[in-house]
């Protein structure tokens, strides 16, 4: 199976190319010109790099998120222009997951853990199986980080050991003293873990279609409300 993996969802504009879950050819790019432009570039020389068109493909991942609104936008609206005229089948993977993903130690429980600002965060829980596939124990959510961490201490992870979990995600930096305050065992990801990866993006895609789960409409996945739409209804709201 031949797999297009797409991320937008943050500065890198990411593009890689699988046969299964082996990495055929990856083009990550971190840029400040708008994705919109950036994109099928990429995608054109993935494909001439590779010698493939998108008649090769049968599978598209993309990252719905959290992350830039626009890049989420853009990234969605090409998959499925790609997958309405060509019939492939789109899965979509949250930013969050595909951190995870980056995670190759043997650590069981991983928590992914974006910054959004002012003491807020994105954050979700996975295990991690023998065959290094994830299992979703906490589904993505926008708290603060005190109740993050509170969420996370309050949930059952008896069966390990000091209750070691790897954290990864720029918001694991951010708030790395109050994470190890209350986990004092836990592993902090390496910086390079915290950049969205389009090949472990893939990597989920994959494990997700092979899982035989019910794949959903690709949707982006807003946790929180865009900020124009916050003002608005501020304003809304003052009138």
């Amino acid at each position: 199976m031949k797999i297009l993996s797409i991320d937008t969802a943050s500065d890198v504009c990411g593009v890689s190319i699988l046969e299964n879950n082996n990495l055929i050819e990856k083009f990550d790019v971190i840029t400040k010109e708008s994705h919109s432009q950036r994109l099928m570039p990429i995608i054109e020389n993935a494909f001439k790099k590779t010698k493939l068109t998108i008649d090769d493909i049968d599978l598209i991942v993309c990252d719905i998120g959290p992350g830039s609104f626009t890049g989420i936008r853009i990234g969605v609206a090409t998959v499925k222009a790609f997958c309405d005229s060509k019939d492939i089948i789109p899965i979509g993977i949250s930013s969050l997951e595909s951190l995870a993903y980056s995670i190759k130690n043997n650590s069981k429980i991983i928590c992914s853990i974006i910054n959004a600002k002012n003491d807020n965060c994105y954050f979700a829980l996975y295990e991690k199986s023998k065959d290094n596939t994830l299992q979703t124990l906490i589904e993505p959510e926008a708290e603060n980080i005190d109740t993050t961490l509170s969420i996370l201490n309050s949930y059952n992870l008896d069966t390990l050991d000091n209750k070691v979990i790897s954290f990864v995600g720029d918001g694991s930096k951010v708030y790395k003293d109050k994470i190890l305050e209350i986990f004092p065992n836990s592993i902090i990801s390496n910086e390079k873990n915290d950049i969205l990866d389009s090949y472990n993006l893939g990597l989920a895609g994959f494990d997700k279609y092979s899982s035989r789960e019910e794949i959903e409409e690709l949707l982006p996945l807003y946790l929180k409300k865009p900020q124009a739409q916050i003002q608005l209804e501020k304003k809304d709201i003052s009138k």
